[in-house]
């Protein structure tokens, strides 16, 4: 996409956590977003240093498969890139990016985006995996970054009743660490949980128009806890209705989650989406 001397350019990048204070920039923190921005910044050889918006800002320690961001580039900056590479630039800077950048982060894609595209905004959908292993004697010590141990046995069927409950249009602001001005009216569409045969491993699949802050490690730490026994379905829907942060809701460690995939619409409906979510949620 371009307009108003701007390229805006696509990139679906993945990542592993461990080693990085979250996605946002930070002052003397390691970061994905400076990471990727620095890298950016140097092979532009722009005054101007490249800023990255982004569909989902995950928090320290948690994991990306595909990520997606946008950047507005100068469109001369763009010009000079292309003119340099005959006309592959989208190509060729994934692999210079990937060359930059350090091993806990590869750029999988590049290209310039289609109208109305907004990283953030167009996004309809993000998809998050979370897993759990709760069989203390079959535990894999290679997967500990990238999977919670449980001390508890959980039952799957009672999980799955459980994050039944939580889903639909609802107000998650007791699962979401409060910032000012921001909503967290929220439509979770799918909260499921699987059991891998061989591994025993557990995974969570949720899927919302979008998460507030730790929104979900929070459901999944309040389902963990009814799967487990130590709490029961009464509770969960009591802890639905508040209208601010429970205490009573433990957040599940970083590690275990990953952001999977986010979903965009048909490209003739990408600025209709953006303007869409732009607007304040309601309940109504």
């Amino acid at each position: 996409m371009t307009t108003s001397g701007v390229v805006r350019v696509r990139f679906v990048l993945s990542y592993d956590g461990k080693d990085f204070a979250g996605w946002a920039t930070q002052p003397d923190q390691r970061t994905v977003q400076g990471c990727v921005e620095g890298a950016l910044t140097r092979l532009l050889g722009s005054s101007e240093p490249a800023r990255l918006v982004v569909a989902g800002r995950t928090d320290a320690g948690v994991h990306a498969r595909a990520q997606v961001a946008h950047c507005d580039i100068a469109a001369q900056a763009w010009e000079r890139l292309d003119e340099k590479n005959s006309g592959r630039s989208a190509s060729v800077l994934t692999r210079k990016l990937n060359s930059l950048l350090p091993d806990d982060i590869a750029i999988h894609h590049t290209d310039i985006a289609p109208p109305g595209f907004d990283a953030r905004f167009s996004a309809q959908a993000r998809h998050y995996r979370y897993r759990v292993h709760d069989r203390i004697y079959a535990r894999d010590p290679l997967v500990r970054g990238h999977v919670m141990f449980h001390d508890r046995p959980l039952d799957v069927d009672t999980l799955n009743d459980a994050s039944a409950r939580l889903l639909g249009l609802r107000d998650f602001a007791a699962f979401c660490k409060p910032r000012h001005g921001a909503t967290t009216i929220r439509t979770l569409m799918d909260f499921t949980w699987t059991r891998d045969t061989h591994t025993g491993i557990l995974d969570a699949h949720v899927v919302a128009d979008a998460f507030c802050h730790s929104m979900v490690r929070s459901l999944v730490g309040a389902v963990l806890a009814v799967g487990d026994g130590r709490r029961d379905l009464a509770w969960l829907t009591e802890v639905l209705s508040q209208n601010s942060r429970s205490s009573e809701v433990r957040v599940a460690p970083a590690h275990g989650l990953v952001l999977e995939v986010v979903d965009y619409p048909v490209d003739d409906q990408l600025s209709a989406r953006a303007s869409a979510t732009r607007a304040k949620r309601t309940l109504n």
